[in-house]
């Protein structure tokens, strides 16, 4: 098992709880994991990508080589087509449909996303809107983990536990509201694969 995996988005989406989510359901299940740094302005409102590794083998390096990742998980969608380029051909793109607008000259959004829809493994969702429905608007990364569920190759009881234990003393409600996230993204990407 080999999975590579950038994380991208903005500074503030909560690219690092995704990262330890994955992280540790990995870990759980005796993995190998290597996570290169953040790189960007991990401040609110700056461009934020990470690489994450994962592997029943030792790993050598941090760095996923260029076309060859197997999925990228996004929580903004123009930041997900700046590391298309790093995506191998039959990989997935995860992403939020919900622009995070940090700059002048923002594309426009029918255009961002006719250059996802061009892509023929992908899941788009409004997470920002789901996690509001859901009276949790800062769950929205929960909601884009759990639209890559399917596709990572770790149980999904195994990342139900991770956010249990990085949640946990943030109290029971928080969980809730995280592991109900993980939810409505995993029940939304099943049934767009359908």
């Amino acid at each position: 098992m080999k999975k590579d995996i950038i994380l991208a988005g903005v500074g503030g989406q909560g690219i690092l709880s995704i990262a330890a989510t994955i992280g540790t359901a990995a870990l759980s299940k005796g993995l190998y994991l290597k996570q290169a740094e953040v790189h960007g302005m991990s401040q609110r409102g700056g461009d934020v990508q990470s690489n994450l590794r994962i592997s029943d083998r030792e790993i050598a390096s941090d760095l996923i080589p260029m076309g060859k990742a197997d999925m990228i998980i996004s929580v903004e969608p123009m930041e997900s087509l700046r590391y298309l380029p790093m995506l191998s051909a039959g990989g997935w793109l995860i992403t939020n449909t919900k622009p995070f607008i940090n700059i002048k000259n923002y594309p426009a959004m029918d255009k961002i996303m006719a250059e996802i829809e061009i892509f023929p493994r992908h899941i788009a969702l409004d997470a920002d809107e789901i996690a509001r429905q859901m009276g949790s608007p800062k769950s929205a990364n929960m909601v884009i983990l759990g639209a890559a569920s399917p596709f990572l190759d770790i149980e999904y009881e195994s990342l139900q536990d991770a956010i249990r234990s990085i949640f946990r003393k943030k109290g029971d409600e928080v969980v809730q509201v995280n592991l109900d996230a993980l939810e409505a993204g995993r029940n939304l990407a099943m049934s767009k694969m359908n």
